[in-house]
């Protein structure tokens, strides 16, 4: 189930909810829960990846294998 941001038209708030559906048309209306208002519509949402490794070179790769073992490096069977 998705979460959603919301925003409401009457006040401003904007909120996050869970919905069971992806369908815009499908959904029950979200009132707004600062003021009660139904004019509330679906916000652009913005995510973020989490940044555990941010900055950090990724770890080097070997060479191409020897296509007949699979293994990281070339290999005797040639």
């Amino acid at each position: 189930m998705p979460i959603y941001e919301y925003q409401c038209g009457a006040c401003g708030e904007k909120f996050d909810k869970l919905v069971r559906t992806m369908s815009a048309a499908d959904e029950p209306k979200t009132g707004c829960p600062k003021c009660g208002s139904a004019k509330t519509a679906r916000a652009l949402s913005v995510f973020a990846v989490g940044a555990e490794g941010a900055g950090k070179p990724s770890a080097p790769t070997a060479g191409p294998g020897c296509g007949r073992c699979g293994g990281p490096n070339p290999c005797a069977m040639g």
